[in-house]
């Protein structure tokens, strides 16, 4: 009987997979303030210190989440107008502190190219540009777009992260690469991706989503499909540092300055919520 229930569901993860291309979103910041913001690609939620949660931006799909020096939010957000045209659209918009919405870059066609939402504690943006060969952009704050690195042995650049002082550290099928504020390159750890039974919905390009750092420059990677969370330290050594149970498993992250660890968690049915795990141990679910 449980192996029939089990065939079961594993049919309807399946017909699910195959149903929507979509992937979660991984963005989830946290203020100086420390209020929690987060997006189930829908809006983008607000958690107050208190645990008090609000909608913070109605009606935007924003896989990413960044927050400036002054405590300004920046997001996407991205749309598909049909099979007609099939074309795709975009705008960045930012959230003031003092609750002011406006757009960065206006609506348009297409994907963001030169914009990121990664960046470090100068406003420095980072991404991979991957034609016609892979490379690590960047982006000053006065707009200037210069060559951090090329990558000739890069295979497929996905999530990335930046410290406060500009080093970058990213995915590339499956391994966790570091590159350094003067251009070099280094990889940390190598096949960090995984499939548990229940995540047989992900796709390969998603075994692996959001990513940071902490104080101590560990970077935490979230295991979409092994439902854990991993942590590399600066010497490369890998933990799991936290798991999810089913239906639940991590896409993002972050750690608070007091140390606890806040995850962004999405069900197989594309549920979300944030789940915050405390330095005594006590967790407590938005």
């Amino acid at each position: 009987m449980q192996a029939r229930h089990l065939g079961i569901l594993l049919i309807g993860w399946l017909a699910l997979a195959s149903s929507t291309a979509a992937h979660p979103g991984v963005g989830i910041v946290m203020d100086r303030q420390g209020n929690v913001f987060y997006t189930d690609l829908a809006q983008v939620w607000k958690i107050s210190p208190q645990g008090r949660k609000s909608i913070a931006v109605r009606n935007v799909h924003t896989h990413e989440l960044c927050l400036d020096a002054g405590g300004n939010l920046y997001g996407e957000h991205l749309w598909y107008e049909g099979e007609a045209t099939d074309r795709w659209g975009y705008r960045v918009w930012r959230l003031g502190p003092d609750g002011k919405l406006t757009d960065v870059i206006p609506a348009r066609q297409g994907f963001l190219r030169d914009y990121s939402f990664v960046r470090d504690a100068a406003g420095n943006m980072y991404w991979a540009d991957r034609e016609p060969r892979t490379v690590i952009r960047k982006r000053a704050p006065n707009g200037a777009i210069s060559t951090l690195a090329p990558c000739p042995s890069c295979r497929d650049v996905r999530w990335m992260t930046a410290t406060p002082d500009g080093t970058v550290r990213f995915i590339d099928a499956g391994d966790l690469v570091e590159v350094s504020p003067a251009g070099s390159l280094r990889t940390l750890a190598k096949h960090l991706q995984e499939r548990v039974l229940s995540q047989v919905q992900v796709n390969d390009p998603h075994l692996l989503m959001g990513l940071w750092t902490d104080a101590a420059r560990n970077t935490y990677i979230a295991s979409y499909g092994g439902r854990v969370v991993k942590k590399v330290t600066p010497a490369g050594q890998v933990q799991v540092v936290a798991r999810s149970r089913f239906p639940w498993s991590p896409t993002g992250g972050l750690v608070a300055p007091n140390g606890d660890l806040w995850l962004l968690e999405c069900s197989y049915t594309n549920a979300v919520r944030v789940r915050r795990i405390a330095r005594d141990g006590r967790v407590t679910v938005f």
